[in-house]
């Protein structure tokens, strides 16, 4: 677990896969490796909160609170979408347009732990919108084109970014929920920049396969010289 930022009031940190981003049975808690490094740290007893999460399978960049009161403030501007989230994926495909703006109607099925896109609204559908910009498309032997995709989400549904690619035949690398069918275990979708006026702005890129594949990582990104603002 890497931090990148830290105050009185939250901290910033780059989850790891499979590390969970709440303790289970307990939406008031953080990752134990959080709570360890605090501790280590030599604060007692630290009380801070997840304010927002990532699928175990999926890493990158977090926020927690270390307060009630910042907690408040945080969990009020990520649900009014104040706090601006961006990733990066890796797609099976080359989309038509390099960049565009994605519009669903989603339904989470709970049971079944997948989400769907719909075409009409009803009794648990939500909307969902994103913007991407595809930055470069390799070759890869005995698995075709994949794309570097950078989105930046609108919304915050459940799975919204596997659910709307793969709705469109481009599925995430390595997503065999949502079709991918190519063994692998967990998706190819990374928490690269998280960032609040005022408050932080904070990027971490990914370096592990299939990421790697891509010059443009290793070059580097400036994700706040170029926002998505469409």
């Amino acid at each position: 677990m890497k931090i990148l930022k830290e105050t009185k009031d939250y901290i910033l940190f780059v989850k790891p896969v499979g590390m969970l981003s709440e303790e289970e049975g307990n939406k008031q808690s953080v990752p134990k490796a959080l709570k360890e490094y605090l501790l280590e740290k030599g604060e007692r007893d630290p009380k801070i909160f997840t304010v927002h999460r990532l699928d175990r399978d999926v890493s990158g960049v977090m926020v927690a609170a270390k307060n009630s009161r910042t907690a408040s403030l945080l969990s009020r501007a990520v649900a009014e979408r104040a706090v601006e989230k961006e990733y990066l994926a890796v797609i099976k495909g080359v989309p038509e347009q390099v960049e565009g703006r994605l519009e669903d109607l989603l339904f989470r099925d709970a049971s079944g732990g997948k989400t769907y896109v719909t075409d009409r609204m009803r009794k648990g559908v939500r909307d969902a919108a994103l913007s991407y910009r595809l930055l470069e498309t390799v070759q890869e032997p005995e698995v075709g084109s994949l794309g570097l995709v950078r989105i930046r989400l609108h919304t915050g549904r459940t799975h919204q970014i596997r659910v709307q690619f793969a709705s469109r035949k481009l599925p995430l690398y390595g997503d065999g929920r949502y079709g991918a069918g190519d063994g692998k275990q967990r998706p190819a979708l990374f928490s690269c920049r998280l960032s609040l006026e005022g408050w932080f702005d904070c990027t971490e890129m990914p370096t592990d396969y299939p990421f790697s594949l891509f010059s443009a990582l290793k070059k580097g990104i400036d994700l706040k010289a170029d926002p998505l603002c469409f």
